[in-house]
């Protein structure tokens, strides 16, 4: 007889992860825990060719649903996948809280334990109207008082939620390790001829919160600095307008979306400085691969990347104090803040670890619905760590 537990994941695009931070996290959660617990992913078929549709992947059962995981969609893709998830899980994972204004129902028909993810606050984002705005921050309302478990990302969020709400969280972010350290080839200087050279490197989705603007006007005063910029560009008009202004600029280079994480991994790896511009959202899946990789990070001086970073990247508030600190930090000041960061980074954010603590969550029968336990992600350094970082 199998006693495993049967756990749902709902409000990914799906599994293999070709997306984004939740699909990642979908990914890595199948991988180190298929063992261990009976795992069933749900995905949009919307997302995945036909010859990609798996019904199975590394031992977890996959269900598509014909609708987008993202957008106005996503409210009903994550509801029909908590209907369907009703008679095939003990525990479901939301992640994302489009779907939660069906959760309450969930409460009064079943008994299934409901754990949510509730992301990185995202009816901060600029990107939203005022009418999406108010749903999602309801939504977010609406989970965090009827799920049985919240997760937060962040320590930021953490504190932001129970301030809100009047309830503690858990605190899991995520995993790093499967980023790579990848020496340049003399072949790939004929795909990419700037890996010849010293470069900053960035990658994120092209929207006014990432502050994406406020980095290419900082290079603009750097004539002989070099930066190299993946991103969306394409896919909206905002985009458009930075792409169609700023890559005119000789040591600007603009790169369309890399969705192979070898090709990724190859710049991230060869660049001298890894910016990352967010202001919003909680821990960024970017900004922890950078650390792990060790490259020396300048982040946008905001409570979530001081958290993630534990106050140990170098920031900055503005295009001209990013000029400043490119001007001024030499090469032992970007060292040394490349290997605290990296030190904090192989501690605190595994998969494996990751994956603990949600295997920790998924097995604790009895539900804390009014003051969730917080779980303690501050990593144990060795006092030569800690000499390290001072």
């Amino acid at each position: 007889m199998n006693n495993k537990l049967r756990i749902a994941i709902i409000g990914t695009v799906g599994v293999p992860a070709s997306y984004g931070g939740f699909e990642t996290l979908a990914h890595h959660l199948v991988n180190q825990l298929n063992n261990k617990f009976e795992l069933t992913v749900f995905c949009s078929s919307k997302h995945y060719k036909k010859e990609r549709r798996l019904s199975k992947w590394n031992g977890a059962d996959l269900k598509f649903i014909p609708l987008k995981a993202n957008g106005v969609q996503s409210i009903i893709y994550d509801i029909i996948s908590m209907i369907w998830a009703l008679f095939t899980s003990d525990v479901m994972l939301v992640l994302g809280v489009s779907g939660a204004l069906f959760i309450p129902v969930l409460k009064l028909i079943s008994n299934k334990k409901i754990i949510v993810n509730i992301d990185g606050q995202e009816w901060k984002r600029d990107k939203w109207n005022k009418y999406a705005k108010w749903f999602l921050k309801f939504s977010e309302g609406i989970a965090v008082k009827y799920a049985d478990e919240i997760v937060a990302d962040n320590q930021a969020i953490l504190n932001l939620a129970e301030k809100l709400y009047g309830r503690q969280c858990s605190l899991i972010a995520y995993g790093a390790n499967h980023v790579l350290k990848v020496k340049k080839m003399p072949a790939d200087l004929k795909t990419y001829p700037f890996l010849g050279g010293d470069y900053a490197f960035s990658v994120c989705r092209i929207e006014p919160e990432n502050n994406v603007e406020m980095t290419l006007q900082a290079y603009t005063k750097l004539p002989n600095k070099t930066l190299v910029f993946v991103g969306n560009w394409q896919n909206s008009e905002y985009g458009k307008q930075l792409f169609e202004t700023y890559s005119a600029y000789e040591n600007i280079y603009l790169l369309n979306p890399i969705y192979q994480q070898a090709h990724l991994d190859l710049l991230r790896s060869n660049c001298t400085l890894y910016l990352h511009g967010h202001s919003a959202g909680g821990t960024n899946p970017s900004l922890i691969e950078a650390m792990y990789l060790g490259l020396p990070v300048m982040a946008f001086n905001v409570c979530y990347n001081i958290e993630s970073t534990l106050g140990k990247a170098i920031f900055y508030s503005s295009a001209n104090e990013l000029v400043y600190h490119i001007k001024t930090k030499d090469k032992v000041d970007l060292k040394r803040t490349a290997k605290r960061l990296e030190i904090i980074a192989h501690s605190r954010y595994t998969w494996e670890f990751i994956s603990k603590k949600y295997a920790e969550l998924f097995e604790n029968k009895q539900a804390q619905t009014s003051s969730t336990k917080v779980i303690d992600m501050k990593p144990n350094y060795s006092q030569k760590q800690v000499a390290a970082q001072k």
